[in-house]
């Protein structure tokens, strides 16, 4: 254990959070950090009662300062409320985020141990009701989301990013911050500038974080749909960065596309071998209720039949994202360099 405990600040970014804010605080709070502690909230203009909810729990705690941020956007908050805040090191958590007991202690820890500029471990993905439950398992299974560290855990060592993060000040400032054009994958965009500047990420599974997913299939549809096209955005900034991993849906809405397409086609000109063509979308659709069966299956029932059309949802609206591309390139780079202010 460290003998002399550097001060945090714990930045969060929040928008819409009137559900999840106080349990997200509360949790952040009640760390038991050895050090000195200070909490940013950093809130856009919402439609819910988000602000009330901030302004009361300030009132309450002389820890908790509340900054504007006029656009809503997650890297502008984030941005901003880095600006604000007093200390060295500082600690992502998001408005839906759930911090375990001991999280910032241990990650003080393992910045010092590894040497790392960013550490950060998992994304537990945690529903409550028996949809939340099927996405969650979605966010942790192969089959949803593939082979990420942070979604599944793994060895401590070095990792191309991390969920959230808990960063040295001086690597923000390095690489000016996070990039504001870049309103999704920012965390993924800046831990590849830190690690293109010679620093260090460093995943450990000491570390997790409990993430309250979407509650409806229209927002796991939308939320996919973004990342999609975000990570597009990303792949056109930096084409080294392309895998797999990322290039799977897509490619995999191209082949139900033109399975179905030929499959159809074969039905209007009474053709059996182009409506041979359903047997792409058929064999995908197989394979999602069969893998869903093998990952629920210590799922509640209700669970289990809501996550075939979570793990679709996710696959086939990221690949259209990703198709479709944002329509407005953002203007470029927009880094700030984020100095206490």
């Amino acid at each position: 254990m460290l003998s002399n405990w550097p001060p945090v600040s714990v930045v969060m970014p929040v928008l819409n959070e009137e559900r999840h804010l106080e349990e997200a605080v509360g949790r952040v709070l009640d760390q038991e950090y050895p050090g000195e502690l200070e909490v940013v909230l950093a809130i856009g203009p919402g439609k819910d009662r988000t602000e009330e909810i901030a302004a009361r729990l300030a009132a309450g705690d002389d820890r908790i300062t509340i900054v504007p941020n006029p656009t809503g956007k997650t890297p502008a908050g984030l941005n901003v409320g880095i600006a604000h805040a007093r200390h060295d090191i500082v600690v992502r958590v998001d408005g839906h985020g759930v911090l375990t007991q001991g999280y910032i202690t241990r990650a003080v820890e393992v910045l010092d141990e590894s040497g790392a500029d960013n550490v950060g471990g998992v994304m537990a993905a945690e529903g409550r009701t028996p949809f939340e439950m099927a996405v969650a398992c979605a966010y942790r299974s192969r089959l949803g989301l593939g082979a990420s560290t942070f979604h599944q855990g793994g060895k401590a060592g070095p990792a191309d990013t991390v969920y959230l993060g808990v960063f040295k000040r001086t690597a923000l400032e390095r690489v000016g911050g996070f990039d504001e054009s870049m309103h999704r994958a920012q965390d993924w965009e800046l831990n590849y500038r830190i690690r293109k500047t010679g620093g260090l990420i460093w995943f450990s599974p000491d570390l997790s974080v409990t993430y309250r997913p979407r509650s409806s299939l229209s927002a796991v549809a939308k939320q996919f749909f973004h990342t999609g096209q975000w990570r597009r955005e990303v792949i056109r900034r930096h084409p080294e960065t392309a895998s797999k991993r990322y290039l799977a849906p897509p490619v995999a809405v191209g082949l139900l596309a033109v399975g179905l397409i030929l499959g159809i086609v074969g039905l209007i000109v009474g053709s059996a071998i182009l409506d041979l063509g359903f047997i792409i979308p058929l064999g995908y659709a197989l394979a999602v209720i069969a893998g869903s069966a093998m990952e629920g299956r210590y799922l509640p029932w209700k669970a289990i039949f809501w996550l075939p059309a979570v793990i679709a949802t996710m696959h086939i609206s990221w690949g259209l994202g990703f198709i479709v591309g944002l329509q407005e390139k953002p203007a470029g780079p927009a880094l700030t360099t984020p100095g206490p202010a």
